[in-house]
Order: structure tokens, then sequence, then C-alpha cells
């Protein structure tokens, strides 16, 4: 009788470890999915920005996409009272994210919208070697990494023949370099703060500061068409709001390095979106730029989930 009630509770133990196997690989899978998603919808942004940029200069349609997305940021996540301390923080990160945001758009004016994803994604490369400056160790994959970003950078950015620099691909360059300050102090402040505390305040801080910015801009323009309060309400909603609340809730259940390699995808679904809607095609020089900056982002961002 003895043997058989053991049996049964082994029975009923290992049966409960399998459920609980299976619903985490269920969760997982599904985050791993959404994740996917959110990383389309962030390489078709480039797309969808460039074209809103026809009829709308960069801060105006920064000022309304960022605005948009922390009111409905807010609304998703709830109204909570924000400390003075935190409000430093959110004050950081909105700073670095609208400069970041700044430079990228204002790139895009000039550059195609593949080489401006790839020549941002080489924020990712660019955050170790700048940790190592501040004191931390620089491995060996952190080299690699940098040595193929570096690489592919000159020759997306360095002209061919007598023609010059390009100045969307410097502008987005410099982005770039705001990103990857962004990335460090958001893994800084995220030791003392929630998502929930920080996100929707930076979000409105980039909103709030462009319109600040706004009237000193001479060259801005707002030509409101259907098109751009579509793009508008789209990179707000899908490529900021649900992608930030999404990124925050899926990385809960999978490793940061699983993570990083479905973000290095976003440059891939923008040359992807960019050839199928505008038809866009990479020469010889863009095409080995951009594998070699797709190289250095894998490798830098398997150091990052080490």
């Amino acid at each position: 009788m003895r043997r058989e009630v053991l049996r049964s509770s082994r029975a009923f133990r290992h049966r409960a470890n399998v459920m609980r196997r299976t619903r985490a690989l269920s969760i997982r899978s599904k985050a791993e999915i959404l994740l996917v998603l959110v990383t389309f919808f962030w390489g078709a942004t480039f797309v969808i920005v460039k074209q809103a940029l026809i009829n709308a200069s960069p801060l105006v349609f920064i000022a309304g996409r960022f605005t948009l997305a922390g009111v409905a940021l807010f609304c998703a996540l709830g109204w909570r009272r924000l400390e003075r301390r935190r409000l430093g923080a959110a004050l950081v990160l909105g700073f670095l994210l609208f400069l970041g945001y700044v430079f990228q758009t204002w790139g895009q004016e000039y550059t195609t919208p593949s080489k401006c994803a790839f020549i941002t994604g080489f924020s990712v490369v660019l955050v170790p070697l700048i940790m190592a400056l501040m004191g931390e160790r620089l491995r060996v994959a952190s080299v690699a990494g940098a040595a193929f970003g570096f690489a592919g950078i000159y020759f997306l950015v360095s002209p061919s023949g007598h023609d010059p620099i390009n100045r969307g691909d410097m502008l987005t360059l410099v982005g770039a370099v705001a990103f990857a300050i962004y990335i460090i102090w958001v893994g800084a402040y995220a030791k003392r703060y929630s998502f929930v505390e920080l996100a929707p305040a930076q979000i409105i801080v980039v909103g709030f500061l462009a319109y600040i910015v706004l009237p000193f801009d001479p060259h801005r323009r707002f030509n409101l068409t259907v098109g751009l309060a579509g793009a508008i309400a789209v990179t707000a909603i899908f490529a900021t709001a649900f992608a930030f609340a999404v990124q925050n809730w899926a990385q809960r259940y999978i490793p940061a390095s699983h993570a990083a390699l479905i973000f290095a995808l976003e440059p891939v679904f923008a040359a992807l979106t960019s050839f199928w809607v505008l038809n866009e095609r990479l020469g010889g020089r863009v095409l080995l730029g951009s594998a070699l900056v797709l190289a250095g982002i894998m490798v830098s961002e398997e150091w990052v989930g080490t």
C-alpha cells in the first residue's frame, strides 16, 4: 500500500513538473514571437518615417509621435506619482533619447531607410567601447564586434569616388552615439527603478523637448495629411508604446542573449521593408557595409547576453 502511495505521489509530481515546463516553454515562445513582432515594427518604422518627413519636419514629427506615445503609456500602465529622484532619471533618459531620435530622424531626410537602420544599429557595437572608457573590462567579443562594426560604417558612410560624404549618414551616426549612451544609462537606472516608473515619463520628456526646440527650427513644416496622421499613430502606438511594454514583459521570460539576437533583425526588417515599399536596392558598398555592421551587432549582442 505504501509503495503504491509513493508511486502515485511521484507520478503526480512528475506530471506537475512536466506541466510547469510546458507552460514555461509556451510563455517563452509567446515572448519570442512578440519580440520578433516588435522588432519588425521598429524596422518598418524607418520606411514610415521616411515617407512622413515629406509632410513634416523632424521635430514636428517627433513631438507628435512621442507625445501620443507617452499619453498611451500613461493610460496603459497607470498614472503614478513620480518622485523627484525618479524625475531626474526620466529627464536624463528622455534627453538622451531625444538627441538620438532627433539626429536619426533628421538624418533620414538625406539618407535611405536601410542605411539609417544599419548605422543606428551600430549603437550596440559602441556600448561596450564606451563602457570600457568608463573603466569596464573590454572583452574579446567586444573588440571583434567593434572591428566588424567600424569596417561596416566605413563602407556605409565613406563616399565612392569623388562624391561628398552624405550628410544624413553622419547625422544618423551622431544619433547612434546618443543611443549608445542612452543604453548605458538605462542599464544603470534599471537597477534602481522599474520600467513602469520611468518609461512613460521619459517618452513624454522627448515630446516635451521637441515642442520646446520647435520654435527655433527655421525649416519646420507641417502639412497634415491622412498619411502623416497614420504615420504618427503607427509609430507612437506600435513602435513606441506597445514596443516598450512588450519588451519589458517579454524579457522577463527569455534570456538577454536571445532577445539581443532577435533585436539584431531590426535593420534586416528595415532593408526588406524599404525594398518592398520604396524599391530600394542595396549597392555593393552598402550591402558589404550592412553585412559587416550586422556581424558586429550580433557579436556585440552576444557579449551583452553573457
